[in-house]
């Protein structure tokens, strides 16, 4: 079972948190993860298949082209942005 105090971690990392009563539910979600995984591990020669990496045949997926529709002078862009270095807009760091 996944600590409660490890999804505080989890969550503070992310910087959010949440309620005793959703850790809890968290936590119960884990527990299904976790043995769905078990059980996956479990099926003869799984090592042996190759991983999806999109969820379609490929052949089947078309993309838009690209178009530039509006141009946004940098200057707005950053006009409400309170930290900025040359033309990067700094933001809280969100990984360790």
């Amino acid at each position: 079972m996944i600590e409660k105090s490890k999804l505080k971690d989890y969550a503070n990392k992310l910087m959010f948190d949440m309620n005793d009563e959703e850790y809890e539910t968290l936590a119960s979600e884990f527990e299904v993860f976790l043995k769905q995984f078990e059980l996956i591990g479990k099926i003869d020669d799984i090592d042996k298949v190759e991983p999806m990496t999109f969820p379609y045949l490929k052949e089947d997926v078309t993309l838009r082209d690209d178009s530039v529709s509006r141009v946004v002078d940098v200057d707005v862009a950053f006009s409400n942005c309170h930290g900025k270095k040359g033309d990067e807009i700094k933001v809280p760091r969100v990984v360790e």
